[in-house]
């Protein structure tokens, strides 16, 4: 196998492990309907933790799933094209 061929194997098992969680398809559906959300703002619309928010939200962007949008204090969350894919293949598995 190259290393070309691995590299890619790698960088599709971070995108899978970025959403391979309950409370991580969770955040990906509410931001699908209620973009530009910040961590407060999803915390308390699923009734979790705020650092558990923040954890989640934050392995969601490094699996590219989520962007940030930094607005003074307040960082915005909103999924990306490959997150909108996920959910309606998560869809067909349902």
């Amino acid at each position: 196998m190259s290393e070309n061929n691995r590299k890619q194997y790698r960088a599709l098992e971070r995108i899978v492990k970025g959403f391979a969680n309950h409370r991580r398809i969770e955040i990906l559906d509410l931001l699908k309907k209620e973009p530009e959300l910040s961590v407060a703002d999803v915390s308390e619309k699923l009734n979790i933790n705020f650092k558990t928010a923040s954890e989640h939200i934050r392995r969601l962007h490094i699996a590219d799933l989520v962007l940030k949008r930094y607005e003074g204090n307040n960082v915005r969350h909103k999924i990306t094209n490959r997150a909108q894919s996920i959910l309606k293949f998560l869809r067909i598995l349902e």
